[in-house]
């Protein structure tokens, strides 16, 4: 009976050692079949998510929300999460009390909502399957490199959607035609720019002059085109339409930081826009007297 008793304690024991030895670990208990799953990982695979999402064009809401239901679904229900649109903070506690937090600076944004899509199609098999961190982490690598729409294709869509516009406003045919050649130069500008890291400020005021110039130009050579239907025209590919919609729902939600930060990234672009295109009809009058 002694021996029975001592090989309960010592089973007793063991066990005890193995939670501990897993606490210290960073673990989460989710049950007998799948073992211990590391805080330190989860942390770490959630801000991963969230930065896609972010850094992709997704609403500062969403991101957080995705990011929580991921601490759900592995057992961590008292994760927390903050987010701006250049911030990322993910915070867990682990059994023992010391927290672990993963933070992400998100230096650069683009919109690509098939990237956006997919992570948050992830997100939800997340919730369901409770997948191995492994299997997660090279689903995140997978669609971050995801290519996205080529150059050419992208100088396409700027003059189309430039001519489109023009004439929406009320434009002739060869007030669509100078668009379409001007839409087509600004992309290769933003993109020559953008790869040597230039501020968004001033690939948007530089982008807006070349639009205004190359149709001033045009402007003085035939006279009756309406530069100003083609200028509005053009303009229109670098309206931040997304980074709009993205504020009023930030507010909508409740995150009012992030609302506020993106009506301020607004108003600058905006701003940028301005400010080109008013330096090229300035300069042209002067020069071509247009």
């Amino acid at each position: 009976m002694e021996h029975v008793i001592t090989s309960c304690e010592r089973i007793k024991i063991d066990r005890c050692r193995k939670e501990r030895a897993g606490a210290r670990n960073g673990g989460i208990s989710t049950g007998a079949s799948s073992g211990q799953i590391s805080y330190d990982r989860l942390v770490n695979t959630a801000a991963d998510i969230g930065y896609l999402l972010i850094a992709n064009g997704a609403e500062i809401s969403r991101a957080e929300e995705s990011m929580r239901r991921i601490f759900y679904a592995y057992g961590a229900e008292e994760g927390e999460v903050f987010a701006i649109p250049n911030y990322l903070s993910v915070s867990v506690n682990a059994p023992e009390g010391r927290p672990i937090t993963a933070i992400r600076r998100i230096s650069s944004h683009q919109v690509n909502m098939n990237r956006v899509d997919l992570a948050n199609d992830l997100c939800r098999r997340i919730c369901r399957t409770k997948p191995p961190f492994d299997s997660v982490n090279r689903e995140v690598r997978r669609i971050s490199k995801l290519p996205t729409v080529t150059l050419p294709v992208q100088i396409i869509a700027y003059a189309l959607v430039a001519a489109a516009f023009t004439l929406f406003y009320g434009g002739t045919a060869a007030d669509a035609a100078v668009a379409c050649l001007c839409g087509a130069a600004i992309k290769p500008v933003c993109w020559l720019l953008e790869h040597f890291h230039v501020n968004q400020f001033f690939i948007y005021l530089s982008a807006s002059f070349i639009a205004a110039a190359i149709t001033l130009v045009f402007a003085n050579s035939f006279v009756t085109l309406n530069y100003d239907r083609i200028i509005i025209g053009v303009l229109m590919n670098l309206v931040p339409g997304v980074a709009i919609t993205s504020f009023m729902r930030d507010i909508i939600a409740g995150d009012m930081i992030a609302g506020v930060l993106r009506f301020t990234e607004s108003l600058l672009v905006a701003a940028a826009i301005a400010i080109g295109a008013g330096i090229a009809l300035t300069s042209m009058r002067m020069l071509l007297g247009v």
